[in-house]
């Protein structure tokens, strides 16, 4: 599906739509329980999806509809199964390890980008402590039952790595540690998942290099309500950093979620605050966002510590790149940064998104500061986070006409 945007401002309210990230760990949380849990505002999308039928094979009910669901958790694991990830990373990095926890059998699947990114990390810890890798290239099949013991685990390639290993871990009749063998990117996700856990009755204990998980704990079911998502926020603050005047009505500034920041990135923009140079190390999930909005900053910003922005659902730094300079605006990247110099508006164009939902929504925002109409092409990536975004976009008055199906 191709989308043409007419420029315009966007305005009124809007309430942002729930977290990704918490939604993911929320399921796993209330799988894991004796009982029955009952989660809120639980994001509809594809990703999330994914992890449902995963979580369901493994032999968790799952019943819903609407961002209301009902999950009774696992009592009878399901000793073989078939898990189809769709192109959700953190489904696929999350359940190896989880399955594995509970002696399941398994075989991932996946499409897009998705047999392409690394999993690498989580053989030689998992190998080592009873899990075995069937194959090391997707469809990835798995047997064995993981034990308790020390992990050690390069942390700078993903932290959906470590998350996968604290919920299984957590299900282990003993003791395990997570031994973190580099520095750990963006960690304010591995906070996000502890936080999850211990809403559930179950503790981390962070050591000077990892993580200490207890054996033989117990996740108590209760009823639960997703809150907002930073990362998809960022679109909306970067559009009224380029001019529009969107109220968030449901944000919470004291969330856990590390990609809050983007308020405070913000804030900066309009108050004069130095934005010479962004760290994206424990949030690469703006990137897209703040690359648009920088541009329409008074000097020049670099963003650096961008490196694995080349892993994600497409090479992303480079697609960022290429979204800046093909609508008319300049940008300039490295293997591990980029660099956007500030523009009056954008000229418009055509977005090639790569598959990539990010990259999708932030050339809608940058079609609202833009001097000629804006193309997405395939704007049915969104579907992977965010399915109501254009429905969004147009009730804050942007002009997004479907052009192709």
């Amino acid at each position: 599906m191709d989308i043409k945007i007419t420029p315009s401002k966007l305005s009124g309210k809007l309430i942002v739509p729930p977290s990704k990230s918490i939604s993911h760990r929320m399921l796993i949380c209330a799988a894991f329980c004796d009982g029955t849990t009952h989660i809120d505002n639980l994001l509809e999308c594809m990703d999330l999806h994914a992890t449902i039928n995963a979580l369901t094979a493994l032999g968790a009910k799952i019943n819903g509809k609407d961002g209301s669901y009902d999950i009774t958790g696992i009592t009878r694991p399901s000793e073989k199964a078939a898990v189809d990830c769709f192109e959700s990373g953190s489904t696929l990095r999350f359940m190896i390890p989880i399955f594995s926890a509970f002696g399941c059998e398994a075989e991932f699947t996946g499409r897009g980008k998705l047999p392409e990114r690394p999993i690498a990390p989580l053989i030689e810890p998992m190998t080592e402590n009873g899990a075995v890798f069937e194959t090391l290239s997707m469809p990835y099949r798995i047997k064995g039952r993981l034990n308790g013991g020390k992990y050690y685990i390069d942390g700078s390639v993903s932290s959906q790595f470590i998350t996968g290993l604290l919920f299984a871990l957590s299900v282990l009749s003993k003791d395990s540690e997570i031994i973190l063998t580099t520095r750990l990117e963006s960690k304010p996700y591995v906070n996000i998942t502890i936080d999850c856990m211990k809403q559930f009755g179950v503790w981390v204990c962070e050591t000077e290099n990892g993580y200490f998980i207890k054996g033989g704990q117990k996740y108590q079911p209760h009823n639960c309500t997703v809150e907002a998502d930073m990362s998809q926020s960022a679109f909306f603050l970067a559009a009224n950093c380029a001019g529009s005047d969107i109220e968030l009505t449901n944000l919470n500034l004291n969330s856990v979620q590390g990609d809050k920041t983007i308020v405070d990135i913000a804030e900066k923009f309009r108050n004069g605050g130095d934005l010479s140079v962004i760290d994206a190390s424990d949030i690469p999930d703006l990137v897209p966002a703040i690359a648009v909005m920088m541009s329409f900053w008074e000097k020049p910003c670099r963003i650096i510590n961008c490196e694995r922005l080349r892993i994600k659902e497409c090479d992303r730094l480079a697609a960022t790149t290429e979204l800046i300079n093909d609508l008319g605006g300049k940008a300039i990247s490295t293997e591990n940064s980029i660099e956007i110099f500030p523009v009056e508006a954008f000229k418009g164009g055509t977005v090639r998104n790569y598959n990539d939902h990010r990259i999708a929504m932030a050339g809608a925002v940058a079609a609202t500061r833009s001097t000629g109409e804006v193309i997405i092409k395939g704007a049915e990536c969104t579907n992977k986070s965010y399915p109501g975004f254009f429905d969004d976009f147009r009730a804050l008055g942007g002009i997004a006409d479907v052009i192709s199906v």
